[in-house]
């Protein structure tokens, strides 16, 4: 019996569990691999980048950064441009990006709410996600105006100078939106970007009163971005829709009125998901733009 039940048990682990599943000390780490995987990171937030500057601003040595490069080469991971001497992220990232979101109905169930979003503002309409400090864009319906913003899939935007990051700070966990508000220097891409965490504080208030964020020209000289949260069964927000243009169109006099579409657009997706409305939530308060 005793016999049966240890055969049952190995059976169970190796299904792919091992006894030490739990053990996240540094026994368990693949130290190269490691490595390897926060070189890819660090480059796909690059347009492009030499191995000499890449070696740089990772503390690796060209030889091993050219290792860890050709390896990922191999797999369409990464890919070098001879004519510019640059790496880029290569399509085999994109790819299995792709089968990531085929996990999840969250991109699917967006698509036509985007769509419809897109329309009735004229407008550029996003779907981003947390990633880290970051909002990581997954899905995008561009307006048909000559000018518009572009986030393609893939974009990585830092949350405090970001309209659906500061909707996802506003409304994530009171303690880590500390963690993250308070912690380090951050970014200054224009000269609206709320850098001080006691401004940062101050405007995700603003966000949990009203419901929406706004990006005011924080990173983009000249483009505006109005947001809001969409949550999961969790009340948790893990996810963010917006619209953003040239202020020349999205102007102050008509914030409220997109932000009224973007935030019924992000209440469908979070009931397209079962999601429920955070406990975050306040009542909207009136507040002079």
């Amino acid at each position: 019996m005793n016999d049966k039940k240890m055969e049952t048990n190995a059976a169970r682990r190796a299904r792919g569990r091992p006894r030490s599943w739990d053990d996240k000390s540094g026994q368990n780490t693949i130290k190269s691999l490691d490595r390897a995987m926060a070189v890819f990171e660090h480059l796909s937030t690059q347009s492009g980048v030499s191995l000499s500057a890449l070696s740089e601003q990772t503390g690796e040595s060209t030889a091993t950064l050219y290792r860890i490069l050709f390896t990922l080469e191999t797999r369409g991971l990464v890919e070098f441009d001879q004519a510019e001497q640059l790496w880029h992220i290569g399509p085999g990232a994109f790819i299995v990006g792709a089968r990531f979101l085929r996990r999840t109905s969250l991109v699917e169930r967006a698509r036509p709410i985007l769509r419809n979003l897109m329309e009735e503002t004229g407008e550029t309409a996003n779907l981003g996600v947390g990633q880290s400090h970051n909002v990581l864009f997954v899905s995008q319906v561009e307006t048909h105006s000559n000018i518009r913003a572009f986030f393609p899939p893939g974009t990585l935007s830092p949350m405090h100078a970001s309209g659906i990051g500061k909707a996802l700070l506003a409304f994530m966990d009171p303690d880590v939106c500390e963690q993250i508000v308070s912690k380090g220097q951050r970014e200054r891409f224009t000269e609206y970007t709320l850098c001080d965490a006691e401004d940062l504080s101050a405007d995700l208030s603003q966000v949990r009163a009203r419901g929406y964020s706004i990006d005011g020209e924080e990173k983009n000289v000249g483009m505006r971005c109005i947001a809001a949260p969409v949550f999961d069964h969790f009340g948790e927000a893990v996810a963010g829709v917006s619209v953003s243009g040239p202020t020349s169109r999205v102007a102050l006099d008509k914030v409220e009125v997109l932000a009224e579409a973007v935030m019924a657009a992000a209440d469908r997706l979070t009931a397209a998901i079962g999601g429920e409305v955070s406990s975050l939530q306040e009542t909207p308060a009136e507040e002079t733009l």
